[in-house]
């Protein structure tokens, strides 16, 4: 029997030294981590070349032959290893600046080696330096295939000789001992149903495949599993928490919803809003845990559903809160809910870092005895002393900017944890919603208010700025008010900084006193000077807003019909994407103006020309994920579940759902995975989820 736990340094042809390279450059301990050691490219050397047959052009080539002699060179540091190799068509030089003596004891002359390396051409000779050499008998007998792997590699280990040959040749060891051993971790029903190479083929054939069909196949085996075990994951963490993961019932929807309903909205609900609260009223009266997210562009009216939502926890006697990002954003919640819930008799507080300790002692009595019903505030609430007397519904807006663990806290308020609906204005991919998020259940707002119009957007180069500066006079004078927008990349907050002053005085310029008013809000000021400087601009006592990405979500001012974006080139996607979605909130014509230079990568191409193209957010979203990948784009706190080792979330979206229609077919007829042809399943599962932890539950 082979332990695939066993510490490499206990394999053939490892050794301690070799083993401690490996488990501090590439964190690989046991055996089962080498064999899951997925090459990074693979080299074809399925054609053996003979000397004649060598163009100057060859970059790199295999040439099968003997070496006839070995003379070492004086140089003025230390000396080089000259060798003759020669075929039955003629001859070349094989080079070697290092290790000549070492090497000269061991090269055997006359015996037949099979070399490889990168062909150099000079006064119509042909040489090799540092050629790979293998004894032809070796290599007959050996699992390298005409393709050969490349395996993933640092500085240190190539300083040290820890070259891709002797990694091959450890993994050959490997798979030779462990071949028999390797168990199959899929049904047979699945392997034969999809046409799949079995576990143990597909692992002969990623690291020493017999040809390019092969490793595709092998390639789509490893790919499919990947998948499939985090869809297993995902849709039974869902299924386990809907089952035995109790939440508050709220039997009633009663009549703060309904008097609200029929006299505090001041417009008719959206099909796409009236549907997700349909979707959210049966989750928390079924029971069952609810945990939600709740997808809509930028003012599709996420909020107004947040509310409703909250009203009936408070029918049903609980406390709801709202947790946000920042300060601006709570404070925006706020003052938007307070507005809209006054005339109901139901009381909303506000906490953030800033507010005041007179304050805060109010808030934490009137959350303790109950009569504080509504909190929205920022961290500051997920704080040990902030207790709630029965929290029955918790949103989150804009989760990607919480960590796992600080949204834990919110769970861990109660004896049961409270429904939790989580709200996000960044569209998500389809392919990344199955994967990152696909243990929630997921509502979409995919309709704008009525009266809303499209937000135009133009690119313009920084020599059209005279133009660009006349556009948004003729604005002002209808009455309308103007974002600018500077990048704030936090690595070079000084050089960002010098460019919003350096901009905000160009426009002062252009838009002087007293018929212009500007304010200008960036991360070194004072919260209280920021928010002075916001307000100015919500009542419309300036008509201009200079500032760096800190408005990027919680500015609400329907006037504002122009957002110029500075540098746009230097934003990512959905950064702009937000950006543009801080207009357009009124019923005039909105526009949004991408100024960048002349010089431009083809990625900053790519996204100006989606951003002109669409207003779609779930297309932005996928040109966004080809971009900059799953892990960029969720950051780093919540990609732990896209630390994949093979497969691709762009490349192989058809295996991704492949695999999630397998998975949900599979828990569908057997979801215990009791059925004697799913134990393989079942065995790799529990392998799996050994190593998982309550966070899945917290989305």
């Amino acid at each position: 029997m082979f332990d695939f736990d066993v510490n490499i340094s206990f394999l053939s042809g490892m050794g301690p030294s070799k083993a401690t390279m490996l488990q501090k450059e590439l964190g690989i301990f046991t055996a089962n981590q080498l064999l899951n050691l997925f090459p990074n490219k693979y080299v074809d050397k399925s054609k053996i070349f003979s000397i004649n047959e060598l163009l100057p052009s060859n970059t790199e080539v295999q040439v099968k032959g003997v070496v006839i002699e070995l003379k070492e060179i004086k140089q003025k540091r230390g000396s080089r290893l000259v060798g003759i190799f020669k075929d039955g068509t003629g001859t070349m030089e094989l080079v070697w600046f290092r290790a000549s003596k070492w090497l000269k004891s061991s090269i055997k002359i006359n015996d037949s080696y099979v070399i490889y390396g990168k062909i150099n051409f000079f006064n119509g000779n042909f040489s090799m330096a540092h050629p790979e050499m293998e004894l032809e008998a070796n290599y007959k007998k050996s699992l390298v295939s005409g393709l050969q792997a490349v395996y993933p590699s640092t500085e240190k280990m190539s300083a040290k000789g820890f070259n891709n040959k002797v990694m091959s040749r450890a993994m050959q060891h490997l798979l030779k001992e462990s071949y028999a051993f390797i168990e199959e971790t899929l049904s047979d029903e699945i392997v034969q149903e999809l046409e799949l190479l079995t576990k143990r083929e597909a692992l002969l054939n990623i690291h020493f495949p017999k040809n390019q069909e092969q490793l595709a196949k092998a390639q789509k085996r490893l790919k499919f599993e990947e998948f499939f075990y985090i869809q297993m994951q995902l849709i039974r963490n869902k299924l386990i928490r809907k089952d035995k993961i109790k939440g508050y019932v709220f039997e009633k929807v009663g009549p703060i919803f309904n008097s609200f309903y029929k006299s505090g909205l001041k417009f008719d609900l959206t099909n796409a809003q009236k549907r997700v609260l349909k979707e959210i009223r049966a989750d928390m009266a079924s029971g069952a845990h609810m945990n939600r997210l709740l997808q809509g562009d930028v003012g599709a009216g996420k909020t107004i559903v947040a509310l409703l939502t909250m009203l009936m926890a408070l029918d049903n006697d609980f406390q709801t809160a709202i947790l946000a990002p920042t300060a601006i954003l709570a404070s925006q919640h706020y003052q938007a809910i307070s507005e809209l819930v006054a005339p109901f008799d139901i009381s909303v507080k506000l906490l953030t870092g800033a507010t005041r300790i007179k304050e805060r002692r109010v808030i934490h009595e009137s959350l303790e005895d109950g009569s504080l019903q509504i909190l929205i505030g920022t961290h500051a609430i997920l704080e040990d002393k902030v207790v709630f007397k029965n929290l029955g519904l918790a949103v989150i807006d804009e989760q990607h900017r919480f960590g796992v663990a600080q949204r834990s806290k919110m769970w861990m308020k109660n004896d049961l944890p409270p429904h939790i609906l989580i709200m996000t204005a960044t569209p998500i991919p389809r392919t990344l919603a199955m994967s990152a998020y696909g243990d929630l259940d997921v509502s979409i707002i995919d309709e704008l208010p009525p009266g809303r119009k499209e937000v135009q957007t133009v690119h313009r180069f920084d020599s059209s700025r005279l133009r660009v500066f006349k556009f948004m006079r003729d604005e002002i004078s209808k009455g309308r008010q103007v974002y600018v927008v500077y990048p704030l990349i936090e690595e070079s907050e000084a050089m960002d900084y010098k460019d919003l002053q350096d901009g905000y005085e160009s426009i002062q310029r252009e838009f002087p006193l007293p018929d212009y008013k500007i304010s200008i809000v960036h991360g070194k000021m004072k919260p209280a000077d920021k928010e002075f400087e916001m307000q100015r601009f919500v009542k419309g006592e300036t008509q201009i807003m200079v500032a760096t990405t800190v408005i990027e979500v919680g500015v609400n001012v329907p006037n504002a019909s122009v957002m110029v974006i500075e540098s746009a080139e230097r934003f990512g996607l959905s950064q702009l994407h937000q950006l543009r979605g801080r207009v357009g909130r009124g019923g005039d014509q909105s526009y949004c103006i991408l100024m960048s230079g002349v010089k431009l990568s083809n990625d900053s191409k790519t996204r100006l020309e989606t951003m002109v193209r669409t207003s779609d957010g779930f297309e932005i979203a996928e040109v966004d994920l080809k971009l900059r990948g799953p892990g960029n784009l969720m950051g780093t706190q919540q990609s732990g579940v896209l630390n994949l080792k093979i497969a691709d979330l762009v490349r192989d979206s058809k295996e991704l759902h492949m695999a999630r229609n397998m998975a949900l077919e599979v828990l569908r007829e057997d979801p215990n995975l009791l059925l004697p042809k799913n134990t393989p399943i079942k065995k790799t599962y529990q392998q799996i989820h050994k190593r998982t932890s309550i966070w899945a539950n917290i989305s």
